[in-house]
């Protein structure tokens, strides 16, 4: 738990990591004095119905759920897939494979069927908890999926897959958890895939525990009376899952369940209104989009105490139409999948600063290296890395040795991400290393472009990637959704590059703005750059600018 200080300097000397000798997140996460009757997940269905569920409701039928995989030969460290949006199954599921000492694997709904069949064959899944929407992806690839001898469908049987609710109403409902360590595995969680084929990352039951003072920091002190949670993400993310449900379930808190398809803004605005959410775990991407909402604070009752923002980078644009939309510091967090929420802004205690990524959380010990792994001073541009130990930090890739010592260097975990850090401590996020920008000499990161770029009234996304260039080594490139109301054009496109020239320099802005439809973005809510770059490339080797055998 992390001390309540006014004082950050305090807050880190005075926090101690109490990791017990044996941890098992299902216990953690059920269990607890005064939980039983008390709401854990409040379902909202699609027509606005509700259902709450306690915390009881959960502890039962994650009890009979462990007791119905038991029966069926699920044993410890065996992988249980879960295909399922936000729902109160999802959370079960969990709670009924930590019961058993199994691993779980969240998948992402918006998974197509190649990914699910790389992820499900990589994992080697036994049992598959799904519902009826995803049956269709899996049946093409069932046949080459070896290890799978069981689906569960939330809503009943149908094509192969046994029904949830006749499987549970045959188990008893207690079930004591798994004596675990806090180093046993409990959860892998895919990476996104931004920079290559995803890979598993491993954690233990520890993980939730190294979550939590990060948790604590950008949500202003948590749990305090009254605090309700919710996300947008997908609870098959790292960010969704870790971030907002199981610290919920930890705290005893009510957390805000809704199946959804896409991302609406209105509809988010109105969601938090009616259920009274009070604390919001939102990415940047879907901030952006909240943007576009007009007079939020007078339309809508909102009674927001705080928000945490993270996976790509915020910027100052969104950072301060927070302020002034909201009436909210919008507190914006690092980390990654390996090792999530390591840097923290928390505007509480005066750590909040427009642009930035935030001060290391208390326990965790962040700084910017260079390829040897030492230290760089104040204002030198490295990598941000992590130093081991660290609760929070990953166990292992899935059946990748050779990625899992690539990730380090000496003590300290790399993450890929070039950023700098000033002499106050506060971190600032310059680019993945693949999406680092090489221009005439200078090292431009993509996201101060696109932050620059949404302030344009007509640019409602932007992502900036660097196009290969014979003189420059390569030339900002931007591709831009317009907002209603504008059209793409000669003049829109020099006025788009004159406003970035004018407001960063003479060497960020785009020297060339294509208009699309729509940025490509991972099921995180991250820009998938590549798919830019390689267009840009192709674009390139067409133009004679590059080598197309390079």
């Amino acid at each position: 738990m992390l001390p309540q200080r006014d004082d950050y300097d305090e807050l880190r000397r005075d926090f101690r990591w109490q990791i017990p000798d044996r941890f098992n997140l299902a216990a953690a996460c059920l269990s607890g004095a005064g939980k039983a009757d008390k709401t854990a997940i409040v379902d909202v269905g699609a027509d606005g119905s509700v259902d709450n569920w306690t915390f009881a409701m959960l502890e039962g039928a994650a009890s009979r759920l462990a007791n119905a995989l038991d029966a069926a030969g699920v044993k410890r460290g065996d992988r249980i897939g879960i295909l399922l949006p936000q729902t109160p199954q999802t959370a079960i599921t969990h709670m009924a494979a930590w019961k058993l000492a199994a691993i779980t694997v969240p998948l992402a709904v918006l998974f197509g069927t190649e990914a699910l069949q790389y992820r499900l064959e990589d994992s080697s899944v036994t049992v598959l908890v799904t519902s009826k929407a995803s049956l269709e992806k899996i049946a093409p690839i069932r046949a080459a999926l070896g290890h799978l001898r069981q689906i569960i469908c939330i809503d009943g049987a149908a094509d192969g897959a046994e029904g949830w609710d006749d499987l549970l109403a045959g188990a008893a409902a207690q079930r004591i958890a798994a004596d675990t360590g806090p180093d046993d595995p409990a959860v892998m969680v895919y990476t996104s895939g931004t920079t290559g084929p995803p890979k598993g990352a491993l954690h233990g039951h520890r993980v939730l525990l190294g979550h939590l003072p990060g948790v604590q920091m950008s949500h202003e002190f948590l749990p305090q009376p009254g605090d309700r949670l919710w996300t947008p993400a997908d609870w098959a993310w790292a960010g969704g899952l870790f971030n907002i449900l199981l610290p919920g379930l930890y705290f005893g808190l009510p957390v805000i369940a809704q199946r959804t398809e896409g991302f609406d803004p209105e509809a988010a605005f109105a969601l938090m209104a009616e259920q009274k959410v009070r604390n919001a775990f939102i990415p940047p991407t879907a901030l952006k989009m909240l943007r576009a909402v007009p007079q939020p604070d007078t339309r809508y009752k909102l009674c927001l105490r705080t928000i945490g923002s993270g996976g790509e980078s915020l910027g100052r644009e969104t950072y301060e139409w927070g302020r002034a939309a909201l009436g909210v510091a919008i507190n914006e967090f690092y980390g990654q999948t390996e090792c999530n929420y390591v840097l923290s802004a928390c505007a509480g205690i005066g750590v909040s600063q427009a642009g930035a990524i935030g001060k290391p959380v208390p326990g965790h010990e962040v700084a910017i290296i260079d390829e040897t792994g030492a230290v760089l001073g104040a204002g030198e541009q490295g990598e941000i890395a992590i130093r081991t130990p660290d609760p929070v930090m990953f166990l292992e890739y899935w059946n990748g040795p050779d990625a899992t010592r690539e990730k380090f260097i000496g003590n300290w975990l790399t993450t890929g991400d070039q950023g700098i850090a000033d002499e106050d401590g506060y971190f600032r996020f310059v680019g993945r290393d693949d999406d680092v920008i090489t221009s005439a000499g200078y090292r431009i990161g993509p996201g101060e472009i696109e932050d620059c770029l949404i302030g344009h009234p007509a640019v409602r996304l932007a992502a900036a990637i660097g196009k290969p260039d014979p003189l420059r080594t390569q030339i900002v490139k931007a591709y831009v959704v317009l907002n209603d109301g504008f059209a793409a054009s000669e003049t829109l496109t020099e006025t788009i590059k004159d406003f970035v020239r004018e407001r960063l320099s003479a060497h960020e802005y785009p020297r060339e703005v294509a208009f699309v439809d729509a940025i490509p973005l991972t099921t995180t809510g991250k820009v998938i750059r590549r798919h830019f770059r390689e267009a840009a490339r192709r674009e390139a080797e067409a133009e004679g600018n590059v080598n197309s055998s390079a």
